[in-house]
């Protein structure tokens, strides 16, 4: 069984990808800075679609009690994220710190809604930094448990 992302966490993606890309079109330095969140963001997004998000899709099932040994295919998706979170960890640093230019050059142009899309963003990785890879590993770990895995 393949397991995709939660439609939440996709559709929150595709709208903030969306509103970058418009930010992206814009002259000068916001555009500029829109445009390096955009190249950090697309090899970042790529590690999360792949192994790091879509653990959580068995939450559901977990939570009704629901298990079969099927699910034992995230365990390779959960270990990849735990040896990778460090360097994941410090994409965000890069990435935030390249949100941080957009919020400066927003201001200067005077254009609110570009900040407060840049800070929606910062809020989004602290969300997957505080809730949502640490959920995942714990989706990793619950289901090596119940497959009697020694971790």
């Amino acid at each position: 069984m393949k397991y995709g992302i939660p439609m939440s966490v996709k559709e929150e993606h595709e709208a903030l990808h969306a509103e970058l890309v418009r930010a992206s079109r814009e002259p000068g330095a916001i555009g500029e800075s829109a445009g390096e969140v955009m190249r950090l963001l697309k090899v970042h997004i790529a590690k999360e679609e792949q192994f790091a998000l879509p653990p959580l899709a068995l939450l559901p099932r977990l939570v009704k009690g629901e298990f079969d040994n099927d699910m034992g295919k995230v365990l390779e998706m959960t270990q990849r994220l735990k040896a990778e979170l460090p360097a994941m960890l410090e994409e965000h640093r890069f990435i935030i710190r390249a949100l941080k230019a957009l919020v400066d050059a927003a201001k200067e142009y005077d254009r609110v809604d570009l900040a407060e899309l840049a800070h929606k963003l910062i809020h989004h990785s602290r969300l997957e930094e505080e809730t949502l890879y640490p959920a995942s590993l714990l989706v990793g770990e619950y289901v090596a448990l119940r497959l009697g895995l020694k971790r």
